[in-house]
This record gives structure tokens, C-alpha cells and sequence, in this order.
């Protein structure tokens, strides 16, 4: 129940109270006057009649006019407090730096808008010194990696290097490489935060880059046996970022061929309706338990901790794709079924 609707109830049980006493005293007066009356040996006059007439003519109207004017009352006192509601509900990490509304009156209302405005100041400054951080650090990053990368394939190449030697320097090679990996998803997603990243928006055959993900994911799940099919794929135009739409779908069909298991499936599937666009992938990997799902689009969070060393990845693949989503206007969601498939659900609206 709201603050209005509780002190309304308050305000009108207490008004309701105060007119029972009234009636209640009235007819104690009416009462007594008829005593003095009978005892002077008048006739007494209908005291019942009387209270019943004053009630009905006076108190209801009263009552009536009080209750609405205290509703109105309530309302326009607490109509600052709702927009502070209101607008604090629509506060994300991306629009922090919005002040909530204040009446400038000093009051109550006016005094808690002030003091979380000053908090999301410095949340803002936070992630943004976060950001920053980021951003240059791994743009500090990609150089020496460069050099690291290079001077490594220049050592495997090299006629003198011992097997014993190439054999460490690819080790090595692979890990700078998943490094760089990283890096280079981390670049992005700070990148994102800030608003630096634009957007391609052109008119995408989103059937054709799902086909193409089809022939990928038939080859990368050969080692494993795993069948790759798509039983609907319906011709779906949206408008977007090529790029960015075929990096959303490579990340989901190779994490549904990593996340799988020997001779499973991965079904791809792509709807048309009459708005938007529904595209499904499901795999028959290991169950996410469904205290996870909540977290799987969460920065270097990886489920499966007892095999996250054996499956490659740095856990940025699903934030990357979630944010792909939002900025084309959609929304993902992941579902997760014992003993039976996971599923990845991308709604995305159609021009």
C-alpha cells in the first residue's frame, strides 16, 4: 500500500472516530436535556429523530469535504516524493550523472533528492575512473603484446630453436594470444561504456549471417561429432551493424559447440513475427544451474568452474554479445533445462 492510500485510510478512520464520538456526545446531551425536561414534567422531545438530522446535514457533508480536501492535501504533498520515485527507478550505470528532481523548499522530500543526488555523483565518478582505467590499461596492453607475439613467431621460425624450445614458445604463443584476446574484449566493452563506440546502421540480411554461422559451427563441432541443424530460417531484414551482428552470432554458436558434449546437437533457429525478429540457439551441453543464469552476462564470470581450465575463453564472450543486443535495440535471454538444452533467446526489433 502507498504512503497516500495509508494515510488516507489513517486520516479517515481517525475523521470516522471523531464523528462516533460526536454522535456519541450529542446524544448524551439530548439525553440529559430530556431527563431535565421529564423531570420538570414537560414532554421530552425525540432525541434519536434530532441526532439523526444533524448527522445527515452536517457531519456526512463534513465528513466528505474533509476527506477529499486531506486526499488532495496528501496528493500535492506527496507528489515530489512519487517523481523522486519515478526518476530514481530509471536510474542505470550509464545515466548517473542525471540529478533527481527537488522541489528547492528545504523540506524533507527536497533534502533526501539532494543527498542521493550527491551519491550518484560520486557512483558516477567511480565508474568512471573505472572506465578510464580500463580503456588505458589495455590500450597500454596491446603493444607489448604486439612486440611479444612477434618476437615469439620470430624464435619458432628460427632454424635453430630445439623441438624442446618451439614446443614452449607455441605454448607461449597461445597464451599471448588468449591474452590478447581479452585485451581486445575488454577495449570494447570500455569503450562501449563510454559511448565511443558508433554503430553501422544499414540494412542487414540477418538469414544470410545465420547461414554463414551454420557452415562455422558444422566445422568446429567435427572433433566433437556434435550435429549442427537448423530447422527454420526465415528471411529477416534488420537494420544494424553487420559486423557487430556477425561477431553476436559467432560468440553464441561457438560457445554452443564449446559448452557441448560428444555427438550432442546445436540447433539454430531464426523466426520472423510481425515486429521483430526471434532467433533460438540450443545445445545439449551441461545444465547452467539457475542460480548462474542470472550472472551469465557478467564480466569473466564462467559457470562450470571444474572445467573452466579445460574449455578456452575468458568469460567477456557473453557480455560482449549482450551488449551488441541492447545497442540494436533487443533483448537476450538464456534458459536452462535439466538433462534436456540450453537455450539462448535474441529478440530483435524489425525496421
Amino acid at each position: 500500500m502507498t504512503i497516500r492510500k495509508r494515510l488516507t485510510v489513517w486520516y479517515s478512520s481517525v475523521l470516522l472516530a471523531s464523528l462516533a464520538i460526536m454522535v456519541g456526545v450529542m446524544y448524551n446531551e439530548f439525553d440529559v436535556e430530556r431527563a431535565a425536561r421529564r423531570a420538570a414534567g414537560k414532554t421530552p422531545d425525540s432525541a434519536g429523530h434530532e441526532i439523526l438530522e444533524v448527522v445527515l446535514y452536517y457531519g456526512l457533508p463534513t465528513a466528505v469535504l474533509t476527506v477529499l480536501g486531506g486526499w488532495l492535501l496528501l496528493s500535492k504533498a506527496l507528489r515530489p516524493l512519487n517523481q523522486l520515485v519515478i526518476a530514481a527507478e530509471q536510474l542505470q550505470v550509464h545515466n548517473l550523472h542525471q540529478e533527481l528532481p527537488h522541489t528547492g523548499n528545504g523540506d524533507e522530500v527536497d533534502r533526501l533528492s539532494k543527498t542521493l543526488n550527491a551519491k550518484n555523483a560520486r557512483l558516477h565518478d567511480a565508474f568512471s575512473r573505472v572506465r578510464e582505467f580500463t580503456l588505458h590499461a589495455s590500450h597500454e596492453l596491446k603493444t607489448p603484446l604486439a612486440v611479444l607475439h612477434g618476437e615469439i613467431e620470430a624464435a619458432l621460425t628460427d632454424p635453430a630453436t630445439t623441438p624442446a624450445q618451439k614446443e614452449m614458445f607455441a605454448s607461449q604463443l597461445d597464451e599471448i594470444q588468449r591474452l590478447s584476446k581479452i585485451v581486445e574484449g575488454l577495449t570494447l566493452l570500455a569503450k562501449a561504456d563510454s559511448g565511443q563506440v558508433t554503430l553501422a546502421r544499414e540494412e542487414v540480411r540477418l538469414d544470410e549471417l545465420l547461414r554463414d554461422s551454420l557452415a562455422d559451427a558444422e566445422i568446429l563441432g567435427l572433433a566433437q561429432k556434435i550435429k549442427v541443424t537448423m530447422p527454420r530460417c526465415d528471411v529477416v531484414m534488420v537494420r544494424g551493424d553487420r559486423h557487430r551482428l556477425r561477431h553476436l552470432l559467432l560468440n553464441l554458436t561457438d560457445n554452443a559447440i564449446k559448452y557441448n558434449q560428444p555427438d550432442g546437437m546445436v540447433e539454430l533457429s531464426l523466426v520472423r513475427l510481425p515486429n521483430r525478429a526471434i532467433l533460438t540457439i540450443s545445445n545439449t551441453g551441461k545444465e547452467i544451474p539457475a542460480a548462474d543464469l542470472p550472472r551469465v552476462f557478467d564480466r569473466f564470470y564462467r559457470g562450470d568452474r571444474s572445467h573452466s581450465n579445460e574449455i578456452e575463453g575468458c568469460g567477456l564472450g557473453l557480455s560482449i554479445v549482450e551488449w551488441i543486443v541492447k545497442a540494436h535495440g533487443g533483448d537476450i535471454q538464456i534458459t536452462s533445462k535439466p538433462q534436456q538444452t540450453t537455450t539462448v533467446t535474441v529478440t530483435l526489433p524489425l525496421p
